[in-house]
């Protein structure tokens, strides 16, 4: 079966040490660039680099995405996640996010803003898609929720802080 992911990776699971590179990677265009020119970034790469997979998400619905989402996490190194899928909704609950978990264990400052890159990223996507989306929590674990278009609101205190 075809890859559903973005890329091609002949290993069944990423390396964590990405994460020390999404981490420094925010860290620098916050800083450089600002807040804005980071939600550009993450909103432009979700609607770019993932076009493939939103085309798939827009093309399946709400099955595709549950079935994007179970491959997606079992291919990240410490996943602790179950994908819910029902008739209106596709909830991602992350038990033990590992990006902040290798973080956390690798001793890194992981910027406070963090977790919502989920919410950037995820949102420009689910919208290419015709879906929305929204987290809730985060700093370690978290709940996504897909559906469709226009039924889920974001507010952005509902996603914490990493501290």
């Amino acid at each position: 079966m075809k890859s559903r992911l973005p890329y091609s990776d002949t290993k069944p699971e990423g390396a964590a040490d990405f994460y020390f590179g999404i981490n420094a990677t925010f860290r620098f265009i916050i800083n450089k660039y600002g807040r804005s020119a980071w939600i550009r970034y993450l909103r432009e790469m979700g609607r770019g680099y993932f076009a493939p997979v939103n085309e798939q998400w827009a093309r399946e619905g709400l099955p595709g995405v549950a079935a994007y989402w179970k491959e997606f996490f079992d291919a990240e190194p410490g996943a602790n996640v179950s994908v819910i899928e029902s008739e209106n909704e596709v909830i991602v609950e992350v038990h033990q996010c590992p990006a902040i978990a290798h973080l956390r264990s690798g001793d890194r400052k992981i910027i406070n803003s963090f977790c919502q890159h989920c919410y950037y990223l995820n949102n420009a996507r689910a919208e290419e898609a015709g879906l929305s989306m929204m987290v809730e929590g985060g700093a370690g674990s978290c709940t996504h929720r897909y559906g469709p278009a226009n039924a889920l609101k974001q507010e952005m205190s509902d996603i914490k802080e990493v501290e």
